[in-house]
């Protein structure tokens, strides 16, 4: 499938629509203020690794001191795993842990409840450590079509197979993420919220290849037109920036910009030079690049120059002016920490801070 088209063959032809598009703004400022700059030079992913939520959001607010971000602790279990955290936000709609995975049900359950509880302590732990704080806070939950691959309905299916149930879906994570960055920013009130949807399934769902319950056949592609309506109608959630996050290969970049994400996470190192085109066009029209140079499992780690010796390479070979390259590039994880030790993963934060000073210090 080229990922240039703009759309895909035989997708649903849905529209998803909140009823309005709300101004989007960088930092919640009225139009006099002069804006504050709303991303850091370095930051994590999402998930970290062990189940406290005090010592999580202590190492990261210490570590990201311009650009913390709100942990996932997956190792808690079923609630806290990056579907369930997600299902816990939605409104209206329900979902239970079955042996096949998430399924979305008839009312809240000790699934639900549980969920909301382990957000509510993540919130309680990021709120403590960040008494004062001024400036960017990335707030992750994930996107509506990894959702709408992960999440099964009644027949066991994956809601990507209705198209109503989609729409259903992203509405309801809007409503929920509304009320999830309210809360951020009542909890924080220094804090500008940056929102990042998690798309894993992302290229997956464009080129068809999510399989059905039997594991037979593939439900069928999505089209591009509607992905990208409703990715823009999600991020629209926040008042500020939003970007989305895919660690899997061949990110839609140009799709995304066109959804007006402000920036694009990815594993740095799956990008080839077909990318090249698109991620220059991304950077030239003001798109933010959060770029995975670090690991996400244990592993050694370079000198922190070298770990951005390929973003130098990737803007020599784009013709970019070195001099943009800190003010164009977020240094973060290839992926989410959960799967790293607790001492890789603080060593892998400090890393990122590291690499993107180097980057800053020595752009050429």
């Amino acid at each position: 499938m080229n990922q240039t088209d703009d759309r895909t063959d035989g997708g649903f032809d849905g529209r998803f629509d909140s009823g309005g598009e709300p101004d989007r703004r960088t930092d919640g400022a009225p139009a006099d203020v002069p804006a504050k700059p709303v991303w850091g030079a370095a930051t994590g992913v999402g998930s970290m690794p062990g189940d406290d939520a005090r010592e999580t959001a202590k190492a990261v607010t210490g570590t990201f001191e311009d650009f913390p971000h709100l942990a996932e602790l997956p190792a808690r279990g079923p609630g806290a795993d990056m579907i369930g955290r997600t299902a816990g936000l939605l409104v209206e709609v329900f979902a239970r842990v079955e042996p096949s995975g998430w399924r979305i049900g008839d009312r809240p359950g000790r699934d639900t409840r549980r969920s909301r509880s382990w957000l509510g302590e993540d919130l309680d732990a990021l709120e403590e450590f960040t008494q004062g704080y001024e400036g960017p806070l990335k707030i992750q939950v994930v996107g509506p079509w990894t959702l709408a691959a992960s999440l099964e309905l009644r027949n066991g299916e994956s809601a990507l197979s209705d198209p109503g149930a989609c729409r259903d879906l992203a509405g309801s994570l809007l409503e929920g993420l509304t009320a999830h960055l309210a809360d951020v920013r009542h909890r924080v009130p220094g804090a500008r919220p940056v929102l990042q949807l998690d798309e894993p399934s992302l290229t997956a769902v464009l080129r068809g290849q999510i399989r059905t319950a039997s594991g037979y056949r593939t439900h069928r592609a999505v089209d591009r037109q509607v992905v990208e309506d409703t990715l823009r109608q999600v991020m629209r959630a926040n008042d500020g920036p939003a970007l989305v996050h895919s660690c899997a290969p061949d990110v839609p970049f140009a799709l995304l910009r066109r959804a007006e994400a402000e920036a694009v996470s990815f594993d740095f190192s799956l990008l080839t030079e077909r990318d090249d085109d698109t991620i220059g066009e991304a950077v030239e029209g003001g798109v933010k690049l959060l770029a995975g140079v670090v690991p996400g499992t244990d592993a050694p780690l370079s000198d922190p120059g070298g770990s951005v010796m390929g973003i130098r390479t990737l803007w020599r070979r784009l013709g970019l002016d070195p001099g943009t390259l800190a003010e164009s590039v977020v240094i973060t994880p290839a992926c989410g920490l959960a799967g790293a030790s607790p001492a890789y993963a603080r060593a892998a934060m400090e890393h990122c801070v590291r690499a993107a000073r180097s980057l800053a210090d020595n752009p050429e």
